[in-house]
Parts: structure tokens; C-alpha cells; sequence
């Protein structure tokens, strides 16, 4: 009994530092956040689709930082599937649980201090409103 408990522990720390490690990097939580707004069976294009608007990469550079390290370790982890021509990615089988995070997140926005979401509310108006300020 114990034994299976001790188990069931460590799958869920894993799973847990799975997720944190999937949302540690910037590339990654923009694309994460593509797919959670796109379609579950749409794909979406890279590497536009792992840009933060308020702070771009150089597309070449964002896209091998992609190709060599972003999309390896989400797809590792199961949150995505990629595609290299063309460069797209799609819900992985366990991209629910890292989504469920960012949907926690968005629904207590209010209480998340204002130096980690000044950029996130702009992008709300935006996406609310069509247009920026």
C-alpha cells in the first residue's frame, strides 16, 4: 500500500515538473497559448506562433532556438506535436495539462501581482477590442 502511494507520488511530482519545465521558457508559453487558442485539431505556424508581441525575436534566431531546443522538449513531454515542412505544431496527448494551468491562471488574473501581467492585460484588450490602444 505504501509502496503504490510512494508511486503515485513521484508520477504526480514528475507530471507537475513537466509542466513547469514546459512553461519556464517564453517560446514555449506563447506557443502553448496559440494552441490553447486555436482549434484542438488545428495546427498552428511557426515560429510566429511562439513571438511575444511586446518583446519579438529575430525570426531566424527564434526559429532555430525553436527547431533545436523549444519543440524538442514540449514534444518530449507530450504537450505538442511538430511537423518541419511546414513548421507547425499541434495539442500533444497531455496538452491538457499543461492548458489547465493557463486557464487557472487567466481566471484569478485579477489577483496576479501587476509586474507579471501588465503585458498579458494590453494583449487582452487587444484581442477583446481587435485593435491595440
Amino acid at each position: 500500500m505504501v509502496s503504490a502511494r510512494r508511486e503515485n507520488g513521484t508520477r504526480v511530482i514528475r507530471r507537475w515538473n513537466d509542466v513547469f519545465r514546459a512553461i519556464s521558457a517564453e517560446p514555449r508559453r506563447q506557443l502553448l497559448l496559440s494552441l490553447l487558442d486555436s482549434s484542438p485539431d488545428e495546427s498552428v505556424p511557426l515560429p510566429e506562433s511562439a513571438v511575444n508581441p511586446n518583446a519579438p525575436a529575430a525570426p531566424e534566431t527564434l526559429r532555430r532556438a525553436l527547431f533545436h531546443n523549444h519543440l524538442p522538449t514540449l514534444a518530449e513531454l507530450e504537450f505538442i506535436d511538430w511537423d518541419r515542412d511546414p513548421l507547425v505544431a499541434t495539442r500533444g496527448p497531455r496538452f491538457d495539462e499543461v492548458a489547465v494551468v493557463f486557464d487557472a491562471l487567466h481566471s484569478h488574473a485579477t489577483e496576479i501581482p501587476d509586474p507579471l501581467v501588465i503585458g498579458c492585460q494590453r494583449l487582452e484588450r487587444e484581442r477583446e477590442f481587435g485593435h491595440g490602444e
